[in-house]
């Protein structure tokens, strides 16, 4: 359909619940553009899986940003889906909704709608949790949660080493509270990921006649009529197209890809984009501004433990023997996520909130599992869930087809070093709890080179980066000199726009991001069916 009611751009974890949700009205018609393929078949829906995507570029961006002078000028790694289903057909699947006062935050910097009351009826709406039913959570949504199934004994010893540690244990980290360690729920059904795609369209595929999907299509730029949005042009398969939208152009392409785009077409800082060779229809700063993160380091541990996954002579045997019964039950150690277990602690307390949340992993993760070592192993993850350090998205170039410049700006505030020094030693203290400590021989990194807090301040400048979850770069705010959109998600000063993902998160959540995309996008269809 080249001519349609609702025209999305990105078919990620926003994008395939606009055009299933859109869709659903059957005198509307919905083209959804993604710029990768199918987002199934067995590399996406078997979860340990999902390590090729880190060694290969399969389903993924794989970005890096530009050298970090908090991080002695490292690049890092920037990986994003690149299939339907977006990162949500390459993550590790966990399912945290973040802090309530988040979302009261958000309502409070001039967003009406937003709050937490406002905005848990749409994680409600999204889910069906198979084993929580209370207040908190949502049966018969699309989305499926569920308890691992890798049964892996290495969560039970977690959960001991807690509380030998004396932290809090908490069984629902989207429940009544937030803080302590336990298990995370993942997006998975009958032990195979459940991503975006999966839930919101793959059902409708071939049956809806008013949702087109179109893959290997790449948007490069709005078009506009004068102010008002009325479509874009496509590159797909070496072809060029231009599709036009009757209603609104949805722009759903991420922290990324969403400010480049609305850059590349002319909507951004005027004087950059003039200076970059593209004439300003609009001027509006805060497009690529406030571009934030959860910075994250990770310690590790060598191990012998055939609980583990890892590189080693005896490791085929048990992962023949694990694919065998994933075939057959659906269970072991094909499902895993690898980061099973974490939770969110306060590194004071007289915090009101944690500020620092945890990720254990069943296996040597170094440099996002693109450095591999031999032996098996365990490692840790610790992340500061409210950086303070902001940096931006600009435009390498006005050639639609070139990656942008991304900019986290990591450790550039050193309140945001200063909580990893404590979320380190918080992450060592569980480490070598004995229930932990009897199952690892030796640290590999993290341990003897990191005893000071100033060789802990090195080792962070040294080993800090994404744990994948940018937002902020077209910050929803009532102020135009500073945010991209409005609180119904309306591009400011342009008509018939919308940007609707992670991008428009005023402020990180404290927790990982998928759900909340996912709550975004199901709140934003429901605004725009009401008209």
């Amino acid at each position: 359909m080249d001519e349609v009611d609702y025209l999305v751009l990105g078919g990620g974890s926003a994008g395939s619940v606009l055009a299933s949700r859109l869709s659903e009205d059957r005198q509307a018609t919905v083209a959804l553009i993604e710029a990768g393929g199918s987002g199934d078949g067995w590399a996406v829906d078997t979860p340990i899986a999902s390590v090729l995507t880190a060694l290969t570029k399969l389903n993924n961006w794989a970005y890096e940003t530009v050298p970090q002078p908090g991080l002695g000028d490292r690049r890092g790694y920037q990986p994003r889906g690149r299939a339907l289903g977006g990162s949500s057909a390459i993550n590790a699947m966990i399912y945290t909704r973040g802090h309530p006062a988040d979302y009261d935050r958000w309502a409070a910097l001039g967003n009406p709608g937003w709050s937490y009351a406002e905005t848990l009826p749409y994680f409600r709406k999204a889910e069906n949790n198979e084993t929580i039913h209370d207040a908190y959570h949502g049966q018969g949504g699309p989305l499926n949660v569920a308890d691992l199934r890798s049964d892996n004994p290495f969560q039970q010893r977690f959960l001991d080493a807690a509380r030998e540690a004396q932290f809090p244990l908490n069984d629902d980290f989207n429940g009544a509270r937030r803080e302590g360690l336990g298990l995370y729920q993942v997006t998975q059904i009958n032990g195979e990921r459940c991503s975006a795609a999966r839930a919101y369209l793959r059902p409708h595929l071939g049956k809806r006649p008013n949702l087109s999907v179109e893959t290997h299509a790449r948007a490069l730029r709005l078009l506009f009529d004068g102010k008002r949005a009325v479509g874009a042009e496509i590159l797909q398969r070496g072809v060029k197209r231009k599709l036009r939208a009757r209603r609104e152009t949805i722009v759903a392409l991420g922290a990324f890809g969403s400010p480049q785009l609305l850059m590349l077409s002319g909507v951004g800082e005027a004087a950059a984009l003039a200076a970059a060779g593209i004439a300003p229809l609009i001027d509006l700063p805060g497009v690529g501004a406030n571009l934030h993160d959860h910075p994250d380091v990770v310690l590790g541990y060598a191990s012998r433990s055939r609980d583990l996954v890892g590189l080693s002579f005896g490791a085929l045997a048990p992962l023949v023997s694990a694919i065998a019964r994933y075939r057959r039950e659906r269970r072991g150690l094909a499902t895993t996520n690898f980061a099973e277990a974490g939770g969110f602690l306060k590194t004071r307390p007289e915090l009101a909130e944690p500020d620092v949340q945890l990720h254990f992993v069943i296996a040597v993760v170094e440099g996002h599992a693109r450095k591999l070592r031999w032996g098996r192993g365990m490692t840790c993850h610790v992340c500061a869930l409210k950086p303070k350090s902001r940096g931006s998205l600009k435009l390498a170039s006005p050639d639609p087809l070139a990656d942008p410049l991304i900019d986290p700006a990591f450790l550039a505030e050193p309140e945001d070093v200063e909580t990893l020094v404590a979320g380190f030693k918080l992450t060592q203290r569980l480490m070598h709890a004995p229930s932990l400590k009897a199952h690892w021989t030796r640290e590999l990194f993290g341990g003897d080179e990191a005893n000071s807090d100033d060789e802990i301040r090195a080792f962070l400048r040294r080993r800090v980066d994404t744990v994948y979850h940018p937002v902020g770069t077209c910050a929803m705010g009532p102020d135009p000199k500073s945010a991209v959109v409005d609180a119904k998600l309306r591009v400011h000063g342009l008509e018939a726009l919308r940007v609707v993902d992670a991008s428009i998160m005023p402020e990180i959540v404290a927790g990982n991001t998928n759900a909340p995309t996912i709550m975004i996008a199901e709140k934003t269809a429901e605004m725009i069916r009401a008209g």
